[in-house]
């Protein structure tokens, strides 16, 4: 199961990657939110894929689940949410105010 989660992982960062050196704003974007979905893949692949039961005293058993890669990767969504939310607003506000996503027409020119 490692194996599919790190392919999937290596796909995410190579599409995340080609999104982001393209000339769309709103692409670049896209680009941020597969790689940070790739990144919390890659936080639980690493942590290894593991089955137990949930880490309570009152249970008797051998094998518990580490609760603390889910615990990151929750905060880490959670951070990549806002940082979206930000990217997106941005990108809205810079289209209303040029009327273009394009990166090269949004550069300017040597003179600024």
């Amino acid at each position: 199961m490692e194996i599919l989660m790190s392919i999937t992982v290596g796909v995410l960062f190579m599409v995340g990657t080609y999104m982001i050196l393209t000339k769309s704003l709103l692409r670049v974007i896209i680009g941020l939110i597969l790689l940070s979905h790739g990144a919390h893949l890659l936080l639980l692949t690493m942590a290894g894929l593991q089955r137990g039961t949930p880490p309570l005293l009152s249970l008797g058993s051998e094998a518990y689940a580490d609760p603390l890669p889910q615990a990151l990767i929750l905060t880490a969504i959670v951070i990549s949410f806002g940082v979206t939310s930000f990217l997106l607003v941005l990108a809205y506000r810079t289209y209303k105010e040029h009327k273009t996503d394009d990166l090269d027409q949004l550069r300017g020119s040597a003179d600024e």
